[in-house]
C-alpha cells in the first residue's frame, strides 16, 4: 500500500491529510494555521489523537518540516520514502490544464504564470509544490485544479460579453472554482442515488466563506458562478459577488480609493462581514439574526443570491433532479438550507425539516414527493486529489 499527501496551501494556511491508497483509508490529517504571524498553529490527528504545536511558522517551508517532522516523530510513518505521491490543490489552471497533471518545471512555471487569476492563491499553491519537490524529491508532484472541472463550460457560458480580443488576448473568461469539491460532490451524489451521471441534471452549491454554486449536466460542468477570479458570484464571508463595474468604479473615484485597495475591499471586506458588519462567520450571524437587523439583512442577501443562481441553472438545464448542499454552510447551516429549499416550492421542491436537522452527514433531506432530490454531501476534496496522483501514478507505472 502507497501514501499520498493531499495537500492544500493557502497564503497564510497549509492544510493536509495522508491517505493509504488505494484502499481510501485516512492515516492522518492536520493543518497549519497563521503562517507569516507571529504564533502560528500547528494540528495533527493520528491514530485517535490530536497534537498541537503553538509557534512561529515564517514560511511555508516551515510548516511544511513542522509537518515531516512530527510525521516521523509520532511514527506516522517509519521513513519519508513511504509518501509515494503529492497532489497539491491548485486554484487556476487556466485554459491550459482541463485536468489533473503531473508536475514538471514546465507546469510549475505555468501556474506561477497564472497567478494573476488567483493572486491570493496560486503564489501558495506553487511554492508549496516547489517545497516538497525538494523535500520529498521521490514523490510524484501532481497539480489538481479547481478550475479543470469547468473546462467543459461551453463558450456562451464562460465567455463575457466584452470585445473578443480580450479573451484572445488576455484570457478573459470564466474559469470558475471549487470544481475539486463539485466533481466530488456530483459524483457522490450519483452514488448515492444509484443513478449515473449521464443523463441526470444535479446543482451543486459549495457554501463555505468562499461560495459557488455549479450547474452539472451529465457529470460535466454546465455553469458556475464564480468568474475570472474566485471574486464573482454569490455573496460569500467577505467576498462581495457580483457588483455592477461602474458602482465599483464610482465608490473608487468618491473614496480616493487605488485599485489594489478596491480590490481589497471586495474581496476581504464585503459581503456576510461588509453587510452585517458585525462577522463573516454563518454562525455569529444566526445567533443574533432575531435581534440584529444587519446580521439578518446579511443572511438575507446571501439566501436570495443563491435562490436566484439556483432558479438560473433550473432554467439553464431545463430541470433538475437534485440538488446537493456541502462545505461548511452546506454541510452545518440547517436553518439556512430549509429557507433555501422553502424558497423552492413553486418547482416542486420540498424539505423534510426531521431530516434536514443534520450537521456534516451524508443525508436526503427533502419529501419522497419532491419534484428533485436534496442531499447534503459532505466534501472531501483530500481524497478526490488523492485519487487523481494514485491514477497518474498508475499510469506512469509507479
Amino acid at each position: 500500500m502507497s501514501k499520498t499527501l493531499a495537500i492544500n496551501a493557502g497564503s497564510s494556511s497549509l492544510k493536509f491529510q495522508l491517505l493509504e491508497m488505494p484502499a481510501e483509508k485516512v492515516i492522518a490529517k492536520g493543518q497549519v494555521e497563521r503562517i507569516g504571524m507571529d504564533e502560528g498553529v500547528f494540528t495533527l490527528k493520528y491514530n485517535g489523537e490530536k497534537t498541537e504545536v503553538l509557534k512561529a511558522f515564517p514560511d511555508h517551508r516551515a510548516a511544511i518540516e513542522e509537518m515531516l517532522e512530527q510525521f516521523n516523530e509520532k511514527q506516522v510513518v517509519s521513513d519519508l520514502s513511504e509518501i509515494t505521491g503529492v497532489g497539491h490543490r491548485v486554484v487556476a489552471g487556466g485554459e491550459w490544464f482541463n485536468k489533473s497533471v503531473i508536475v514538471d518545471d514546465e507546469v510549475l512555471e505555468k501556474i506561477n504564470r497564472l497567478s494573476a487569476y488567483a493572486p491570493l492563491h496560486n503564489p501558495a499553491n506553487a511554492a508549496g509544490i516547489e517545497i516538497f519537490r525538494e523535500l520529498l524529491p521521490d514523490a510524484v508532484s501532481v497539480a489538481v485544479f479547481d478550475t479543470a472541472f469547468h473546462q467543459t463550460m461551453p463558450r456562451e457560458n464562460y465567455l463575457y460579453s466584452l470585445p473578443y480580443e480580450y479573451y484572445t488576448k488576455y484570457g478573459a473568461r470564466k474559469y470558475g472554482a471549487h470544481g475539486t469539491s463539485h466533481r466530488y460532490v456530483s459524483e457522490r451524489t450519483s452514488e448515492i442515488l444509484g443513478q449515473p451521471l449521464e443523463g441526470m441534471n444535479l446543482i451543486t452549491l459549495h457554501l463555505g466563506a468562499g461560495a459557488s454554486i455549479t450547474a452539472v449536466k451529465d457529470g460535466k460542468s454546465l455553469d458556475t458562478s464564480m468568474g475570472f477570479t474566485p471574486l464573482a458570484g454569490i455573496t460569500m464571508a467577505t467576498r462581495s459577488g457580483d457588483v455592477d463595474p461602474s458602482l465599483v468604479y464610482y465608490i473608487q473615484e468618491h473614496e480616493g480609493l487605488t485599485n489594489e485597495q478596491m480590490l481589497y475591499i471586495l474581496n476581504n471586506k464585503s459581503g456576510l462581514l461588509g453587510i452585517s458588519t458585525l462577522s463573516s462567520d454563518m454562525r455569529d450571524l444566526e445567533e443574533v439574526e432575531d435581534t440584529n437587523e444587519h446580521a439578518k439583512l446579511a443572511m438575507d442577501m446571501f439566501i436570495d443570491r443563491v435562490v436566484r443562481y439556483i432558479g438560473q441553472y433550473y432554467v439553464e438545464m431545463g430541470g433538475v433532479d437534485a440538488l446537493t448542499f456541502t462545505a461548511g454552510i452546506g454541510e452545518n447551516a440547517a436553518e439556512v438550507r430549509e429557507k433555501i429549499i422553502d424558497r423552492l416550492g413553486f418547482m416542486g421542491i420540498k424539505s423534510d425539516t426531521e431530516a434536514n436537522k443534520v450537521r456534516g452527514e451524508e443525508r436526503v433531506v427533502s419529501t419522497d414527493d419532491s419534484a428533485a432530490k436534496v442531499l447534503v454531501v459532505p466534501t472531501n476534496e483530500e481524497l478526490e486529489i488523492a485519487r487523481d496522483v494514485e491514477m497518474l501514478k498508475n499510469k506512469q507505472g509507479r
